[in-house]
């Protein structure tokens, strides 16, 4: 059984998609939505394994939902314009239903649940770290699911190859962008590089010991990061 969730402005639209779901008895309607602001509220709480996703809604485009989404569900784009088809496939949507479309093309759309890609995941990262202010919650791996943990719970940040490891105060998570990435992305007020395999949350820092020429600095979760010398210039004015 899947759970699926609708969300498309037009009600037309939505009775077309309940009724072509009427013929997958395994796809179990939990809600529907008429705007983009609604679609973020019951995706998180209902945390469907499907959304029908319209592209186009008051409040918030289907795009941007994807970037407020606490686990990222399966996607099929349901919309009336094909400008955005390319950017869909771009990051692996199950499928693009371009309005109108009739059953069988429907049912095809739900063959390629289970033969298709299911990640959105870059689609949802890029809208979260393209905004123009700080972002507030950051993409990651938990498992085999992709889910958002918010910036105020990343207690420092660890080099890991072209990824990152971000640790918090319960567990670790990769999330896909690089250090540097994240450097760029993250409110410099709040998060300071000191090292090149490491930026710390300066709002979870504990203490500040020096060692040799450097220092060692403990965070909340008793980790301890080392600045190297490179980056001690940045340390020295918060001692000021």
């Amino acid at each position: 059984m899947k759970k699926v969730l609708i969300a498309d402005d037009e009600e037309a639209g939505r009775i077309l998609i309940k009724e072509y779901l009427s013929d997958f008895p395994d796809l179990v309607l939990l809600a529907e939505v008429n705007n983009g602001v609604d679609a973020i509220t019951e995706i998180n709480r209902f945390k469907p394994d499907l959304v029908f996703l319209d592209i186009q809604m008051p409040g918030k485009t289907g795009f941007e939902v994807l970037g407020y989404l606490e686990e990222i569900p399966q996607i099929i784009f349901s919309t009336a314009y094909d400008q955005y088809a390319i950017q869909a496939f771009e990051v692996h949507a199950v499928d693009y239903l371009l309005k109108p479309y009739t059953r069988d093309r429907f049912k095809k759309a739900i063959e390629r649940l289970e033969s298709g890609s299911k990640d959105v995941g870059a689609l949802a990262e890029s809208v979260i770290m393209e905004r123009e202010d700080y972002p507030e919650r950051v993409l990651v791996q938990q498992n085999k699911k992709l889910i958002t943990i918010a910036v105020t719970d990343i207690i420092w940040i660890e080099a890991y190859g072209d990824y990152s490891k971000l640790h918090t105060s319960a567990t670790t998570f990769v999330s896909n962008y690089g250090i540097s990435g994240l450097e760029e992305k993250l409110n410099p007020k709040t998060f300071l590089r000191v090292h090149r395999s490491s930026i710390i949350n300066l709002e979870k820092v504990k203490e500040l010991h020096k060692y040799g020429k450097s220092y060692d600095v403990t965070m909340e979760n008793s980790d301890i990061v080392r600045v190297s010398r490179g980056y001690l210039d940045a340390i020295k004015k918060l001692m000021l």
